[in-house]
């Protein structure tokens, strides 16, 4: 252990920014072109290799707050804290493909899934998509840039806000010009950076800290809960509500959306199945060095838990290694920095601009505009809001628990023909009126009221693993997963799951959207016919080429695609 945490010097910390930002500015400069074209500032022509897209999916996933969530979680619960965060977090990314594959086989030239709502149910609809992605995207910049700016306060001379300024003006200065195209191309620099420092820093600290020893002399900072690996505080706490709310950020996330557009048809299993893996060995490596200051009895300084992995690197790494510390945190937080700024561009380009002002009179070089307008203005939204320095992952909980309101109607929109435009809003309105009062406890949850929403909890548990079984295996198959995870989980759950108040809200948003939407579409008479989505979504700039249109998936004469009934291999 290091005599004195290790501390940088202005010219030191300004030197590593320098040749972090400067290196992706110069990066960005090898691909900018002279006129940019409005599609690829969105999606990269739709038709990205696997190499980059695979590692862009693995950057934007693995962010500062993975890394210091994970650490957190640790910390809070022990040793499966990290493995309820980074397992279930890397098996929703494999979750995505199959689902990603139906939407792309539907509408190959979408920019947004708000997009591709507006055209199957309109603006309502739509909107609710775009707005919902806007505030998560600006709470991921604003929980990026406080893990930047707690960093850089951490390691030097400079203040929390100015680390805050150095990190969202040095993310925008290589985004702005070729936006999303400049972001997937860093990604891959920076995921080869990330991964490498993980396979370095993490085992060095673990014997810098002389942990095997710290293993046994330390046990007696663990609670009973901490030291158990079948932890039921951590599933509940953790573990289970993370399940939803990752669910939830795969479906409604524009980040991964974007990533999905872009890719190469042909290439979407392959690409989420190894951001699958990469994903699960850096966060929950990174994870263990919150399980470590447990043991080790550190407490984190100024009683932030943000400031966690920071502070272990200071107080086991030499300066050498702290420096690559740093440059793996600075390329986690810019490579979902970029990602953001990146799908808020494409909504306002798409939703705002594209769809709702223009219509089919909209100018690609005004979009463009706009695109680059929208980033600067994000950036200084988001360095207002990090200055309130909240808890990340208490963000991530809340921003994943508020899109599983969406879950349900958007894949039922995709599969269904039935779904409608009132179902689709009335659900997502009656599912977050619910949510909200159960989460942040507005309601007492005692008696009635609490056996009401551990039904709810109960049903929305099966939509949840349901959805799960039904991407992969087909309708049948998610259905009686669905009914078997309910009647499971009821014993354990009546009476109980109410008092989880992060957990349970999050599967009432899943049951209550489920329900309404259900309710409001099996009688419907709307028959929507998929192939209006690949007629009506082109690309905006006539000069970008078109990948080939895909046929329709045929459908069994009740409204509902092939894909709705047989697994997706």
């Amino acid at each position: 252990m290091n005599n004195e945490a290790v501390s940088f010097g202005v010219g030191t910390v300004a030197l590593l920014i320098v040749l972090f930002y400067g290196g992706t500015f110069w990066i960005s400069t090898r691909i900018g072109k002279k006129q940019e074209n409005a599609d690829d500032y969105m999606t990269a022509g739709h038709n990205i290799g696997f190499g980059v897209s695979a590692a862009s999916m693995t950057a934007t996933w693995i962010w500062a707050s993975s890394m210091y969530a994970s650490a957190t979680s640790g910390y809070t619960y022990g040793i499966s804290g990290p493995i309820h965060y980074g397992l279930w977090g890397a098996l929703m990314i494999l979750f995505i493909y199959p689902f990603g594959k139906r939407i792309r086989a539907v509408a190959p030239r979408a920019h947004t899934l708000a997009q591709v709502m507006h055209v199957r149910h309109g603006r309502s609809s739509q909107l609710m998509l775009a707005g919902s992605n806007v505030v998560g995207s600006v709470i991921s910049l604003m929980s990026n840039y406080i893990a930047g700016g707690a960093l850089i306060a951490l390691l030097s001379p400079f203040t929390f806000i100015q680390g805050v300024l150095i990190v969202a003006l040095g993310v925008l200065l290589y985004t702005l010009w070729s936006g999303f195209r400049a972001s997937v191309l860093t990604d891959f620099v920076q995921v080869v950076a990330m991964l490498g420092a993980v396979a370095v820093i993490v085992p060095f600290i673990f014997v810098a800290a002389d942990f095997p020893t710290a293993f046994t002399s330390g046990a007696g900072n663990l609670t009973d809960q901490q030291a158990s690996f079948f932890s039921s505080e951590a599933f509940l706490n953790q573990g289970a509500p993370y399940i939803a709310a990752v669910l939830a950020y795969a479906i409604g996330n524009q980040t991964i959306a974007q990533r999905l557009f872009a890719v190469r048809e042909d290439l979407i299993k392959p690409t989420f199945v190894t951001a699958t893996v990469g994903y699960g060995a850096m966060v929950i490596g990174v994870g263990m060095l919150g399980v470590m200051a447990l043991y080790l009895g550190l407490e984190p300084a100024e009683g932030d838990l943000n400031n966690l992995v920071p502070q272990m690197a200071v107080t086991y790494l030499p300066g050498i290694l702290v420096a690559l510390f740093f440059i793996m945190v600075i390329g986690a937080l810019s490579s979902t920095a970029d990602s953001d700024l990146s799908a808020l561009a494409s909504i306002v380009m798409t939703d705002v601009y594209g769809q709702n002002v223009a219509g089919r009179e909209a100018n690609p070089r005004t979009m463009l505009l706009i695109g680059r307008v929208t980033m600067i203005t994000a950036t200084a939204l988001a360095i207002a809001f990090a200055s309130l320095q909240l808890n990340i992952l208490d963000l991530l909980v809340f921003v994943g628990a508020l899109w599983g309101a969406l879950v349900f109607p958007v894949i039922a929109s995709f599969y269904w023909k039935k779904v409608t435009n009132t179902a689709f809003t009335v659900s997502v309105l009656a599912a977050l009126a619910a949510f909200l009062p159960v989460r942040f406890a507005w309601i007492p949850t005692g008696g009635a009221v609490g056996l009401v929403v551990d039904v709810l909890a109960i049903v929305g548990a099966g939509v949840v693993l349901g959805l799960m079984a039904f991407g992969f295996f087909g309708q049948r198959v998610g259905l009686a997963v669905g009914v078997v995870t309910a009647v499971a989980v009821a014993p354990f759950a009546f009476g109980a799951i109410h008092e989880y108040a992060t957990l349970s809200g999050s599967l009432v948003a899943y049951a209550v959207s489920t329900l309404v939407c259900w309710a409001l579409s099996v009688r419907s008479s709307e028959e929507f016919d998929f192939d209006e989505l690949s007629r009506r979504i082109d690309d905006f700039d006539d000069a970008t080429p078109h990948a080939p249109t895909p046929t329709a998936a045929p459908t069994d004469g009740h409204g509902r695609g092939d894909d709705d009934l047989d697994p997706v291999h």
